[in-house]
């Protein structure tokens, strides 16, 4: 129970304290709203284009939601070693880091639904497969907020943070069938796609909204989950190595 109650604590904290101010708040609304009235606009085919690049948006939203959010609230306490101070609470490390990545993920979530709702006053949503949906977007926020982390633990500076995280997320943008299948580029590019946890996320929505997904559910909920694991160990592993060991 005291577990649980330092888990509790220390999710408050970091909601009051970076996730529920009004900048951010507004982050979380006003991004999604500008990346689906871009595609919208760009894309020029009606109100029949919100439902096959909705799953696009949506993705989007939550990978940056998140890993933004995460790479530079821990590296800001890095850098005032309130995160050292954090390390000392007498709980286990993985619940401790579940704890500090808790925030980001209920944000990333949070995300992903301003472009639903939006869509959902301009198009017909009715064939989402919401049973498919819902476990997809909260493996997407956990994944995401976990490449998060490992990106905080290994870098000191907030700018290094930004730019580790841009180099996973802006390739993510185009090899992980977020606006276009996987078939339309290089054959040559196609295996990076798959070493990347979106690719997996993104089929799974594709195949929530639109019924176009190309890989089986079972192999893309097993995948993105394995994601999560591995990432979260390697992020263990990082912390243990530079302030426990």
């Amino acid at each position: 129970m005291k577990y649980w109650i330092a888990f509790w604590n220390i999710l408050a904290k970091d909601m009051r304290a970076y996730y529920l101010k009004p900048p951010n708040i507004s982050w979380g609304i006003i991004f999604p709203l500008a990346w689906t009235t871009m595609f919208f606009i760009r894309s020029g085919a009606g109100l029949d284009s919100i439902p096959p690049l909705l799953p696009g948006v949506m993705a989007v939203s939550v990978l940056f939601g998140t890993t933004s959010m995460l790479a530079v609230t821990v590296t800001f306490e890095k850098k005032g070693r309130s995160f050292e101070r954090l390390l000392l609470a007498p709980i286990p490390l993985e619940l401790l880091m579940f704890a500090k990545t808790s925030g980001a993920i209920l944000f990333g979530i949070a995300n992903a639904f301003v472009p639903i709702i939006m869509a959902t006053l301009l198009a017909d949503l009715s064939g989402i497969r919401w049973g498919i949906l819902l476990p997809a977007i909260v493996l997407i926020a956990v994944s995401s907020a976990f490449l998060g982390l490992f990106i905080a633990v290994s870098v000191s500076e907030v700018f290094e943070a930004q730019t580790f995280s841009n180099f996973f997320r802006f390739p993510m943008l185009f090899l992980c069938s977020l606006f276009f299948p996987l078939t339309t580029l290089p054959v040559w590019l196609r295996p990076v796609s798959y070493l990347l946890p979106l690719t997996y996320g993104a089929d799974l929505l594709h195949e929530a909204v639109n019924q176009t997904g190309k890989m089986p559910l079972g192999l893309n909920f097993l995948t993105l989950a394995a994601f999560c694991a591995g990432l979260f160990a390697i992020s263990l592993r990082n912390i243990r190595q530079k302030w426990i060991a």
